[in-house]
């Protein structure tokens, strides 16, 4: 338990320290009307207190990611906990921050025209399609989690679930974002305090410690021997650093009232999804005495069993059902608003303005069978693809981020160094998973770093700070 609250008081520390730097890198201008008022349309663009904002946003990016990848995590041992503690501060918070506050500035505009803007019309068309993509796998991922857990509570069929789940996310996505969204997560939040201060609480008062082997930080606890590099950093997205939180802050971009509220907003989220993954990847390597006996769990039903479990045998029958369900927002929360910013991407590509009813159907209802034919594929497989298509675009909206910094002659390193790591992460995961080109380790490897150089090398010879007057009038 000390380790776990040593984990959180760093998180906070560095919200403190490393998110007043990160702001001050990049200017905020309270001054300046942000979309929410400049632009407001009574559907997406509405404006809201900075606390219901920060609320919204922390439900839209904490779904299965911080709950599912922890436990995931946990095979590899407490150093999973390191990664969810650094990643989050140095790569996931600044990407957060980053593309929440360049849509701001692109007035309210999604991730694909955001990286556009900044690396080129090439990589503006790559985000279409691939944000797009990721979008669909995020939404779909989420209607089968919580389906499994709430299958598990009831005596419906995870096929009911799914259509109940798809239906919501329908009338979600087209009504206006006050509504539902505005309206009922204040609610599912208190769900949310609820269920991961109870589970802590719940193992404070047990006897339950980390795996009898300790805190070995140099050991691979991996049951199966699966390496740490790059999986781990696959595994454990959502809770260090995700490509589909640049996807969700335009949402909350077209909703702040001042630029000002970015980091308390979108740094701070990201902060408060770290605590979130670093609570169920502390119950994974204290819950079970072995990685083996965690994996055995798994084995029988997935991350969804391991929730179930670890909730009802902490809190009890009512208690874990209340922890439960508030895992089950997680997923439905992020969920929704997975395919309303797929609609928005759709619609921004398409020239299709959203004001009316019957536009917003016109996109939305294709979209969502899509959705319904994906659900269909095996779950493992569908995740696989969604934990490299989200890390790939985290890595994109970082090399976007920085380039921002870098044409405007501001250490842009803060963005260029999480974007290379990013970099060698996702294209080793690409040459050496079953999904990818199923190379060996040491292959992979020398392909990733190479990809690593390139990346890097064109990036400093491509973008080169402009000109002060440029740069101030590319700001306005």
């Amino acid at each position: 338990m000390w380790w776990f609250l040593l984990c959180v008081g760093v998180l906070i520390t560095g919200y403190f320290t490393y998110g007043v730097f990160i702001e001050k890198i990049f200017g905020p201008e309270p001054e300046k009307e942000t979309p929410a008022v400049s632009m407001a349309d009574g559907v997406d663009f509405v404006p809201l207190s900075d606390k219901k904002v920060y609320l919204i946003q922390l439900l839209n990016i904490a779904g299965l990611g911080p709950i599912f990848g922890p436990i995931l995590g946990a095979l590899y041992g407490p150093v999973a906990m390191l990664w969810i503690v650094f990643g989050c501060i140095f790569a996931g918070a600044v990407h957060d921050y980053f593309s929440g506050m360049l849509s701001v500035r692109a007035k309210g505009a999604s991730v694909p025209t955001v990286v556009g803007e900044h690396l080129g019309t090439f990589a503006k068309h790559f985000m279409n399609l691939f944000a797009v993509l990721l979008l669909m796998l995020v939404g779909v991922v989420f209607v089968l989690g919580p389906a499994k857990l709430l299958a598990n509570l009831s005596e419906m069929s995870i096929t009911m679930w799914v259509g109940a789940i798809f239906a919501y996310y329908i009338l979600a996505t087209i009504v206006p974002i006050d509504k539902i969204i505005g309206r009922f997560y204040p609610l599912f939040g208190a769900l949310l305090v609820f269920m991961s201060v109870g589970l802590m609480i719940g193992l404070g008062f047990s006897d339950k410690g980390f795996y009898s082997q300790g805190l070995e930080f140099g050991k691979n606890f991996h049951p199966t021997d699966l390496p740490l590099w790059p999986l781990l950093f696959i595994t454990i997205a959502c809770g260090a650093v995700s490509g589909f939180h640049a996807t969700q802050s335009p949402l909350m971009a077209r909703c702040m009232q001042n630029e000002k509220s970015g980091r308390f907003i979108f740094y701070g989220a990201m902060i408060g999804e770290g605590v979130i993954a670093l609570i169920w990847c502390t119950l994974g390597l204290s819950f079970y005495e072995t990685s083996d006996a965690l994996n055995a769990t798994l084995a029988s039903g997935g991350p969804a069993a391991v929730v179930h479990e670890v909730s009802t045998s902490l809190l009890g029958t009512v208690g874990g059902i209340m922890a439960v369900l508030g895992v089950i927002v997680l997923p439905i929360t992020s969920g929704d608003t997975a395919f309303r910013s797929a609609r928005l991407i759709i619609a921004d590509f398409l020239k299709v303005q959203q004001r009316a009813l019957p536009k917003r159907l016109l996109i939305a209802i294709p979209m969502f069978l899509v959705g319904f034919l994906i659900s269909k594929a095996e779950f493992g497989v569908i995740w696989r693809y969604f934990g490299w298509a989200n890390q790939t675009t985290a890595m994109v909206m970082l090399w976007a981020s920085a380039a921002f910094l870098l044409k405007r002659d501001k250490l842009h390193w803060v963005c260029t160094i999480p974007a290379m790591f990013m970099t060698a992460v996702t294209f080793t995961y690409l040459a050496n998973a079953e999904i990818g080109f199923g190379l060996d380790m040491t292959k992979s490897t020398i392909i990733g770093l190479i990809m690593t150089v390139i990346f890097t090398g064109y990036f400093l010879v491509h973008y080169r700070p402009a000109k002060s007057k440029l740069v101030e009038s590319s700001q306005q």
